[in-house]
Formats: C-alpha cells, sequence, structure tokens
C-alpha cells in the first residue's frame, strides 16, 4: 500500500504585536511565498494587504475571548492539515510571538500526528513591543532582577500563595489578556502589600499609531480608573520600572476609542467542513 507523501509545509510565524515593520524579514520571506495564510486577528492590516504573495489565499480565523466571533481550534487544525496534504506552503499567521500565549501546542500535536512538516518562526512579542513603545525598559538596574510573562484572563487561574509570591517579587510582571481582569489582578497584589513604589502601566494597543499608555499607583487605580474599559488588546506592565515611563517615553498617547485591529475582525470568516465542502 503506497503512503500518501506529503508535500506540503507549515511555517509558524510572529507577526509581531502591531506595527507591520517589527514584522522579521523571515516572516516575510515565507509571507512571500505562501501558498495560503490562516490570519489571527492581531495582525496588521498592513501585513495582510501588503507583505503576503498577491497570489495567496488567505483566511481569517481570529480570536477574541466571550466573542461567538471566533473560529474553533479544531477548525483551524482542519484547515492546517487539509492545505498541507493538496502539497501547499501554509504560513500559520500569529499575533506578537508565536509561543507565547498562544494554541500554538494543540496546532503542533495535529501537525506531528499527521507527519506534516514545520518550521518556527519566532516573533516580537507584545509585552516586549509595548515596554520599547512606551519607554519602559523591563529589566532595567536597580529597578528589576528579572521579567515574568503571567495572565489572568480567568480570575482563578493563579492561587493565593502565588498572589502572595507576585507581591513580594522584584521582578517586572507583565500580564496579558488581562485588560478585562485589571481590577482584580490589582486587588490582589494590593491585598498582598505590594511595594508602593510598584506602578502599573497599562498599554492600549501597543506599537500601533493608536497607542495609548496609562500609569498609576497600584493603591490609586481603582479610584482613578472606576468604569473604564481598556480597549483590546492591552498589556499590564506592573513594577518599579514603570516609574521610567514618564522619563523616558517617546511616544504621544492617542487617547481614542478607535480600535486598530477593527478591519482584521469585521473580515473575520468562520469556517466548517460544509461551507468549505
Amino acid at each position: 500500500m503506497k503512503q500518501n507523501i506529503v508535500k506540503g509545509k507549515v511555517i509558524f510565524a510572529g507577526a509581531g504585536p502591531g506595527d507591520p515593520e517589527l514584522l522579521t524579514m523571515k516572516a516575510f520571506r515565507f509571507l512571500q511565498k505562501a501558498d495560503v495564510v490562516l490570519t489571527d486577528r492581531l495582525v496588521s492590516e498592513v501585513i495582510i494587504q501588503d507583505y503576503i504573495n498577491p497570489g495567496a489565499e488567505v483566511l481569517h480565523v481570529g480570536k477574541r475571548g466571550g466573542s461567538d466571533a471566533s473560529t474553533p481550534q479544531s477548525t483551524i487544525n482542519e484547515l492546517l492539515v487539509e492545505y498541507v496534504l493538496q502539497g501547499k506552503l501554509v504560513v500559520r499567521l500569529k499575533g506578537g510571538d508565536v509561543s507565547i500565549f498562544s494554541n500554538i501546542l494543540d496546532e503542533l500535536d495535529i501537525l506531528t500526528e499527521n507527519k506534516i512538516p514545520y518550521e518556527i518562526v519566532p516573533g516580537i512579542t507584545s509585552a516586549l513591543g509595548a515596554a520599547a513603545y512606551s519607554g519602559i525598559p523591563l529589566t532595567a538596574r536597580n529597578y528589576s532582577t528579572a521579567v515574568r510573562f503571567l495572565t489572568c484572563y480567568k480570575t482563578d487561574v493563579q492561587t493565593e500563595e502565588y498572589w502572595k509570591d507576585l507581591a513580594s517579587t522584584s521582578d517586572t510582571l507583565v500580564f496579558y489578556m488581562s485588560a478585562e481582569t485589571a481590577d482584580t489582578v490589582v486587588a490582589k497584589l494590593t491585598a498582598n502589600n505590594i511595594d508602593k513604589e510598584k506602578l502599573i502601566a497599562i498599554v492600549e494597543q501597543a506599537t500601533t499609531p493608536l497607542q495609548t499608555v496609562y500609569t498609576t499607583d497600584l493603591y490609586q487605580f481603582k479610584e482613578k480608573f472606576v468604569d473604564k474599559t481598556f480597549i483590546s488588546p492591552s498589556i499590564l506592565i506592573i513594577g518599579k520600572v514603570v516609574q521610567l515611563h514618564e522619563q523616558f517615553q517617546w511616544l504621544h498617547n492617542r487617547e481614542t476609542a478607535q480600535e486598530y485591529f477593527t478591519q482584521v475582525e469585521k473580515d473575520l470568516v468562520l469556517y466548517n467542513k460544509a461551507e468549505r465542502a
């Protein structure tokens, strides 16, 4: 019995946090060769329109927490296998870096199960983009000894013991996907007596033309941002390094309600076998 010969390949590529010029040259090279691109929501429309092979098929398979306008992970897995078995070069384009708080494990599992070749191309993760474009060096000497990447998209992700550790550490804390639970993050840290010299920065739409940075004392957060809804995506940076923002910021806040990634979200297509048949 002859086995199916897989001629296609999947390239996992990070698109960076927003600014299209933060795309790596290697990711750009693969996008120029791609037959198919499966792109997340948080990818600049400039990359979609200008950096991809004009003959490539582009499928928007984005996700947004709490929204029905999301492509199921199982469908994304099916699409990867389906196109590769057609002998196509598929670029799985993810916002930020491909390995930081993404579903790459699910996708790697399905590829290895089907003996499909792949490469992983790193990208600039949103924590680094937000810090750089806010003038906040995450491990500045005498301000921080390390940095931790975390998430609190669900309020029960961390244990009480872990919150105690986070409140006492000298590490800079960066929370992904936690804008909607920012009140919980701050409440947990202040309840565990986090140092008053540590500040919080909320960076909306980091590295895009619509970036806005809000900073405050953690103990005044609730009063200052009562009923405030931060625009997605937003990154929380907590630590003494946030003190450096005022001195080293080099971008002016836009303070706008406009969303940079709305075009990709508007064009989101939900796929299923029936629609593709």
